[in-house]
């Protein structure tokens, strides 16, 4: 008996070994997303996707880097719907936990807040979530729909359809005060005169026009002025709205428009930040029929969509990460681009053989890093955004969109508003 004793504690010894290094085969990931405030209607299903994503490629065996596997070790901090928070869970995230790489931010707003902090520690920062362009930093990549890549497309299947009126409201921040200032110059040279375009202008001391469309408060939920100007300005026909109103604030909003009996067929809204995740707060049935324009929408009868629904089905109805929902789950372009970025940075990081940042951004810089997403072949490209497929959708009743228009493989283009002001002073 004694004589079995050394030979079960070596065996005890061993398997501690064991553990210990696998214990210590980890990269750490930053999570950076408001899960509580106004903006987390929209961005904790985005934390849930992330860790769906983590968990699927820990089951694959990790990220493999010179031969070893990584397991991937999520760190989660709520940016809270407050903005100056964002950069300091940054920095928390860059220098204290160390991160290797941090998806996260939907406002733009959140994201200008922490951009200087990960371009003070080179850190690496994945944005998913539809912007307004005329940014590029080196520490960021933008899987996110550019305008020209949503907003630009929308617009030109509303002029396709006839529409001759475009009505702009939004959220008072960047993304929509800068994607409507460049929408306002589209327009125009589109043939659109600056009387059918409704929301208002603002001008400088000179008389040029800096901003344009209406424009409401975080959190705002009074619209009913707003939708009777809407109406009024809808009533000659051949009207549109282009809405990049954010987070819960289009609750009301929508629920304004289907008061005033403001249909598609009169009057259709194109939303830029409204997905099947926020039509579940929504009444549907009163919207079939509006309009979303995205990189990825969820009825897409691809292989690869119809493999990733059933994987998300099935994790959600076994994951044990605390406050993930369960009921009523679906998914949406930002999630899907949130999705798609772990998988680009997986790859990215497993081609350069390292977790260094210069190394990864070296490789996605090189245009070969690809992913066969659920919305079809997303490539990262030199200058940080994304090629990939964009759609036009019509709402329907179950708060799912059906595709009518499909624009394949279109590169991401952040700079808009200087190539528009050189084309509108030749005319």
């Amino acid at each position: 008996m004694k004589s079995c004793i050394p030979k079960f504690l070596t065996a005890c010894a061993a398997t501690m070994t064991a553990f210990s290094t696998l214990a210590a085969d980890t990269v750490k990931v930053g999570i950076l997303h408001s899960l509580s405030g106004t903006m987390a209607i929209s961005e904790t299903s985005l934390r849930d996707v992330l860790l769906f994503a983590f968990d699927e490629i820990n089951k694959q065996g990790g990220v493999k880097i010179d031969g070893k596997s990584y397991m991937i070790e999520p760190v989660i901090v709520d940016g809270a719907s407050n903005w100056p928070l964002f950069a300091e869970k940054a920095k928390q995230l860059l220098e204290e936990d160390k991160v290797a790489v941090t998806f996260g931010c939907w406002t733009s707003v959140s994201r200008k807040s922490v951009l200087p902090v990960f371009e003070k520690d080179n850190g690496l920062l994945f944005y998913p979530v539809q912007y307004e362009g005329e940014e590029l930093s080196k520490n960021i990549f933008y899987t996110a729909e550019a305008v020209n890549q949503q907003a630009t497309p929308a617009v030109d299947y509303l002029l396709a359809q006839g529409k001759k009126k475009f009505y702009l409201i939004g959220t008072d921040y960047v993304y929509p005060q800068t994607t409507n200032l460049i929408l306002y110059k589209y327009l125009l040279l589109h043939g659109i005169s600056i009387e059918n375009i409704g929301g208002g202008l603002r001008k400088d001391d000179s008389g040029k026009v800096i901003s344009a469309g209406k424009y409401t408060p975080f959190g705002h939920t009074d619209y009913q002025q707003i939708v009777a100007e809407i109406k009024q300005f809808a009533a000659g026909g051949d009207a549109c709205v282009i809405n990049t109103i954010n987070g819960d604030s289009n609750v009301p909003f929508f629920k304004e428009i289907a008061a005033a009996g403001l249909s598609p067929a009169d009057c259709p809204v194109v939303s830029f930040s409204l997905a099947e995740d926020e039509l579940r707060a929504l009444p549907t049935k009163d919207l079939v029929g509006e309009l979303g324009c995205w990189t990825y929408f969820m009825s897409l009868t691809t292989p690869e969509n119809k493999a990733f629904l059933k994987n998300w089905a099935s994790w959600i109805k076994t994951e044990n990460h605390p406050g993930v929902m369960k009921e009523k789950r679906v998914v949406d372009s930002p999630m899907v681009l949130s999705y798609d970025g772990v998988y680009l940075w997986k790859a990215a990081a497993e081609k350069a053989g390292s977790f260094d940042v210069d190394k990864v951004r070296a490789a996605l810089e090189s245009g070969s890093i690809s992913y066969p997403g659920p919305g079809v072949k997303i490539t990262m490209t030199m200058n940080h955004h994304a090629t990939k497929n964009v759609y036009m959708g019509e709402t329907k009743a179950n708060g799912q969109f059906k595709i009518v228009k499909t624009f394949d493989q279109v590169p991401g283009e952040p700079f808009q508003l200087k190539g528009l002001d050189e084309q509108l002073a030749k005319k």
